[in-house]
């Protein structure tokens, strides 16, 4: 049977600052991400499996990368922990803000990284992850691919 790949987009608010960096973004700011989500399988050929024909539920989909993703990233602040903001973090979670402290540079490029590690954990094991899309405004985005990594 054929190898289908499927797509499923999520949207998020998420804030961050990029320690050390020579622009603006060394500022807090904030963006409005889309994700896309993209994985690769076989669909389900047994016609006595209620997701018959399915490569993956996009309901199930969807359960993983809000848990592992949007709901964790969504209104949350994103700091390096290995740079002098974890001052601001740790300031801002004292005053009840969502900060979440990472091991990188809360840019595009590292999330979409992060994001991949998260995602290909929990897909199940006929079903790998093909490519995920970052976008970060209406005209820059990071991509991963399974085929380069």
């Amino acid at each position: 049977m054929s190898k289908i790949r499927i797509t499923k987009q999520f949207s998020f608010e998420t804030g961050h600052a990029l320690y050390g960096y020579d622009g603006k973004c060394k500022n807090v700011h904030g963006h409005s991400y889309k994700l896309f989500v993209t994985v690769i399988g076989t669909p389900i050929s047994d016609t006595s499996n209620v997701k018959y024909g399915m490569v993956i539920d996009f309901s199930d989909l969807k359960k993983i990368v809000k848990g592992e993703i949007v709901d964790v990233f969504d209104h949350a602040t994103v700091f390096n922990k290995n740079t002098p903001h974890v001052e601001l973090a740790k300031e801002l979670a004292d005053r009840g803000h969502n900060v979440l402290l990472v091991d990188y540079q809360p840019t595009s490029e590292m999330m979409v990284i992060d994001f991949a590690g998260k995602i290909k954990k929990h897909l199940p094991e006929n079903i790998q992850l093909f490519s995920l899309r970052l976008q970060e405004t209406d005209s820059s985005f990071a991509e991963w691919f399974a085929s380069d990594n």
